[in-house]
């Protein structure tokens, strides 16, 4: 990855914003912009600093001093347990920074850093959302092969599922199995915590596994997703143990053109609530739109939730290089829920990266 060129644009962006610098705590953008992902840090203070003009800058605790040899686009500052970092912080900054500016802070960084660096008091605060978030949103080719990878593992996931017995266990147990599978495969691990709902818990779009045990006549609603080089894939595929009802075949039918018309709706140019309101508006005439309760997907990347998002209004214009998911659904309290779930990407048109069948699998 080119960190170089990432930071270099966006400091063109914060120059188009009047800022003259951005803080950035460890997490999804300190990656995007550095290749560095360092763990359990957020009890000391460690931040990416990044002016308006002259070199970037790392403030981080020693014990990170062999993670961080490989930093070559600015200059590291390190302290010692011991010592009182915010005194090293306040130093960087008015060394670096143009006192009374605009500061862009990143949306992760710890309330605690904030409410220590009274310092932080010369500057005028933003938010630093705005302006990574449209750097992220658009994918570089080589960003799409990492988050194919991840898609892939997932595909490989599900048909693993499928030849075992589900029959008799807990969806607590088919979690770690999902998590252990992912980790198998090769992941960096999960994307988010799996999900495995049964029967009516399969009503709770973001339903916690539980204890309760897969039964014959169950619709279970497998959620899950893979890290790959810190890019995340993310799928859902509803199942039946043993035969469906004509009332769960009806609405899986449902769901399943709902998401292919959501799917074919992808084209560069178009709003992402466009999106949105292919697969909606189906359900509703349907006469299910009550039960559809959320937004039909959200963006994909190092996060896996992130822009754009596809949800009703949104008035974000699809462009080349977007990656998001398609996860349209409908949740019948009290008897079961039905999603499909696809990862896509717009290249002039929608190209799926997952690729797991869709079709209605009884086993």
């Amino acid at each position: 990855m080119d960190y170089r060129r990432r930071i270099s644009k966006l400091r063109e962006m914060m120059e188009e914003n009047e800022a003259v610098g951005a803080l950035i705590a460890p997490g999804s953008n300190f990656y995007y912009l550095t290749g560095i992902n360092p763990l359990g840090s957020l009890e000391r203070l460690f931040l990416l600093l990044i002016p308006s003009e002259g070199e970037p800058a790392i403030i981080a605790p020693q014990l990170y001093e062999n993670e961080l040899s490989t930093w070559e686009l600015g200059r590291l500052f390190l302290w010692h347990d011991g010592e009182d970092p915010y005194q090293l912080f306040r130093r960087v900054l008015e060394e670096n920074f143009p006192k009374n500016g605009k500061l862009l802070v990143d949306d992760t960084m710890p309330v605690g850093t904030l409410l220590k660096a009274e310092f932080l008091e010369n500057y005028k605060l933003n938010t630093l959302s705005l302006l990574i978030s449209e750097l992220r949103v658009i994918k570089s080719h080589e960003e799409i092969k990492l988050l194919k990878k991840a898609a892939e593992i997932v595909d490989k996931v599900f048909y693993t599922l499928l030849e075992e017995k589900i029959e008799g266990r807990s969806e607590k147990e088919l979690a770690a199995w999902i998590e252990y599978l992912i980790k198998s495969l090769g992941a960096d691990g999960i994307s988010f915590e799996p999900i495995v709902a049964s029967g009516p818990n399969g009503a709770n779009p973001h339903h916690r596994p539980t204890d309760r045990k897969i039964k014959r006549g169950d619709v279970i609603v497998f959620d899950y997703g893979a890290k790959w080089k810190g890019y995340c894939s993310d799928i859902t595929r509803t199942v039946v143990i043993g035969e469906p009802s004509e009332e769960v075949k009806s609405v899986y039918g449902t769901v399943k053109e709902a998401q292919e018309r959501a799917f074919q709706t992808v084209r560069g140019g178009i709003a992402a609530g466009d999106v949105d309101r292919a697969a909606r508006e189906y359900i509703e005439k349907a006469g299910y739109g009550k039960y559809f309760t959320h937004r039909t997907g959200h963006g994909l990347g190092l996060d896996v939730h992130e822009e754009p998002y596809i949800s009703p209004g949104n008035s974000t214009i699809l462009r080349e290089g977007m990656v998001f998911t398609i996860e349209p659904g409908i949740y019948l309290p009290g008897k079961f829920g039905i999603r499909i779930e696809d990862d896509v990407f717009v290249k002039k048109r929608g190209i799926r990266l997952t690729e797991a069948k869709r079709e209605l699998m009884c086993i």
